[in-house]
């Protein structure tokens, strides 16, 4: 009997043991579990340190941005509003109030992340691989992830083709799909991934679109669209380029704004 009551202590003991152990280690992963999922807005994770991502916005100061065509930051039409770059509604289109912005420094390969929030009605655009031409928008050189007021009555919503003009899309040229972009005034998440030319966006965490640059196909889709009309060189989109932020006379906000060189 007392042998039988030791081994039955022994027993007890390895599986409390056991399950202080198990307990231990679900409490250290939970830690950083939580940990990464309490990093606010404009921050990132150690474990996106040590993977390589950058801060292109520190939620403070447009420090690293400037205007489109400018050697600083324009004067009027750009806020900070409680952590994100606002553009101020203008009314104005693309005349705007402060412009187009850029991150100054040009990219090649490379993931980028970005949330965007836009007013009710309210359209414009993130840009990549863009050029600076003098007398020229940023539209003539850059492709651009559209953005914009789904649910509203903007003309954007109506025109192009097969709902070429809406949230996420290559604008005018390749759809969302799927098109899962939120309303107005909610956040929603942009990436947009290029490398070696293969261009992919994903929106609210999915691929909505991929296509191929300086490829066969590419000039085809140039060709059917608006684009030769104003501008025949639009298909030759350069290797290297800026990321720009449209001023298209709406509001429209801005944070978490990272990158990755590939």
């Amino acid at each position: 009997m007392k042998m039988f009551r030791l081994i039955f202590v022994l027993l007890a003991v390895i599986v409390a043991s056991s399950m202080i152990l198990i307990n231990c280690k679900s409490k250290t992963a939970g830690d950083t579990k939580a940990e990464a999922e309490t990093v606010g807005p404009n921050q990132l994770t150690q474990a996106e340190i040590d993977d390589g991502w950058v801060l292109l916005f520190d939620g403070k100061t447009f420090d690293g941005w400037r205007g489109y065509g400018l050697d600083a930051f324009p004067d009027s039409g750009w806020v900070i509003d409680d952590g994100a770059m606002k553009c101020i509604y203008s009314g104005l289109g693309e005349a705007g109030l402060g412009g187009d912005i850029l991150y100054d420094k040009q990219f090649t390969n490379f993931h980028l992340k970005i949330d965007w929030m836009i007013e009710e009605g309210g359209n414009s655009g993130i840009f990549y691989l863009g050029q600076e031409l003098e007398g020229r928008k940023i539209w003539y050189t850059a492709p651009e992830f559209q953005i914009l007021d789904n649910f509203s009555d903007h003309v954007d919503t109506k025109l192009g083709k097969d709902g070429n003009r809406l949230a996420g899309t290559l604008y005018d040229l390749i759809p969302a799909d799927p098109q899962n972009a939120k309303g107005a005034m909610e956040w929603n998440s942009a990436e947009i991934m290029v490398y070696e030319g293969t261009v992919a966006h994903f929106m609210n965490g999915e691929v909505v679109l991929e296509y191929h640059l300086w490829t066969d196909e590419w000039q085809e889709m140039i060709e059917k669209s608006k684009f030769p009309e104003f501008n025949p060189d639009f298909a030759n989109v350069a290797k290297t380029g800026y990321i720009c932020l449209q001023d298209h006379g709406h509001a429209v906000w801005f944070r978490n704004i990272k990158l990755k060189e590939l």
